[in-house]
């Protein structure tokens, strides 16, 4: 059923640490249900998206954004043929790495460690899945296969030539991971944008410069004129998603048609990626994007939230690496072995937001109990 470019479990690279392959369930499915089920995916709940979790109940959160990327990934996936457990294994686990408090809190761990090897979440993500979770006996991680584990890291056209040598190879990921990156795209634009109007950082008027919510917009209410303007957004959102995926899925079977794909190697040998929109909406999606950055990710309630963020972030890396016998035993076990900074790195990056809030708290404010 699936086309001859579709990785399949029973031609996987395998794992890591051997073990017997289930009687019904695929490789791939497995790794799905792993990462499902594991500590750093349910801590997602309370990790921001664009707001922190306590500004409001219905906003984003990387475990919410997750599971609406690999909606849309698994939709993609379905009609390209391609594995649908490989491509919904790797989107649930993209988000893994990130810390608390999103982007910012990235970009002050990355500072923090940049004289010892820097931070950068798809990287952790991957140190996730393969280390610092232990839920099997006898090794560490969740023993993931080299795919998922490749497309984890590689989803991100940026990592193509770096890295773990592992995966150093110059090589195209597979389409399912290609699919990842553009999903998780889709996705955190568009609900980045609701969440944006939700919180009335963004105004409809000032959208009516971007084209692509201007036509969607106007289409949503001239189909339900009775609606309210909540429905008209919520309408718009779901066109504006529809145009992309459809131009992607038009504009990727034409790429691989023209390029004669037949195998999995066929995709990676490409001088580059085959998933993709075609040149008039992908400048619609960057004007889109642009919006977003100048007036939401940039809007002074969002850098005032993200400030802050990197000061708790700071507090807490410089009073662990001061006196580490602050950290709790289960981690600072591993100091010997992966030194300070990374354990400290860890176990910051690992917090919700609002544990790193409460731990900010216990630790500097002294009316506080321990």
């Amino acid at each position: 059923m699936l086309a001859p470019y579709a990785a399949l479990s029973s031609t996987s690279r395998g794992r890591q640490h051997q073990e017997p392959e289930h009687r019904f369930r695929t490789a791939f499915q497995r790794d799905r249900d792993r990462v499902i089920h594991c500590t750093a995916f349910r801590r997602l709940e309370y990790k921001t998206q664009v707001f922190v979790n306590h500004e409001g109940d219905h906003y984003r959160t990387r475990l919410t954004h997750s599971l609406e990327a690999a909606q849309i990934a698994r939709t993609m996936a379905r009609f390209l043929r391609l594995n649908e457990d490989l491509t919904e294994a790797v989107t649930l686990a993209h988000d893994l790495g990130h810390t608390p408090f999103g982007h910012a809190g990235e970009d002050a761990m990355n500072a923090l460690m940049a004289g010892h090897g820097g931070f950068e979440h798809n990287l952790q993500a991957l140190r996730i899945v393969d280390y610092l979770e232990k839920r099997y006996p006898g090794y560490r991680g969740l023993n993931l296969t080299h795919e998922v584990r490749e497309g984890i890291f590689k989803h991100s056209p940026r990592h193509k030539n770096s890295g773990p040598d592992e995966f150093r190879d110059g090589l195209e990921p597979v389409l399912e991971a290609q699919l990842t990156d553009l999903a998780d795209e889709i996705a955190y634009t568009n609900h980045d944008l609701e969440d944006g109007l939700t919180s009335r950082i963004l105004e409809l008027e000032s959208l009516d410069e971007v084209e692509l919510w201007r036509k969607n917009f106007r289409q949503a209410r001239e189909e339900n004129p009775d609606e309210s303007s909540k429905i008209h957004i919520r309408l718009a959102i779901r066109l504006i998603i529809n145009e992309l995926v459809i131009d992607l899925l038009d504009e990727t079977s034409g790429r691989i048609e023209r390029a004669s794909i037949e195998s999995v190697d066929g995709v990676q040998r490409q001088s580059g990626r085959l998933v993709g929109f075609t040149a008039s909406v992908e400048e619609k999606k960057t004007q889109l994007k642009q919006f977003l950055f100048e007036n939401l990710y940039r809007h002074y309630r969002v850098v005032r939230m993200a400030e802050k963020a990197k000061r708790v972030i700071g507090d807490l890396f410089a009073g662990y690496v001061a006196n580490p016998r602050q950290l709790p035993p289960h981690v600072s076990t591993r100091v010997d072995d992966d030194g300070l900074d990374r354990v400290v790195c860890d176990y910051i990056a690992g917090m919700t937001d609002r544990f790193a809030l409460d731990e900010h708290k216990r630790l500097f404010d002294p009316h506080v109990r321990l």
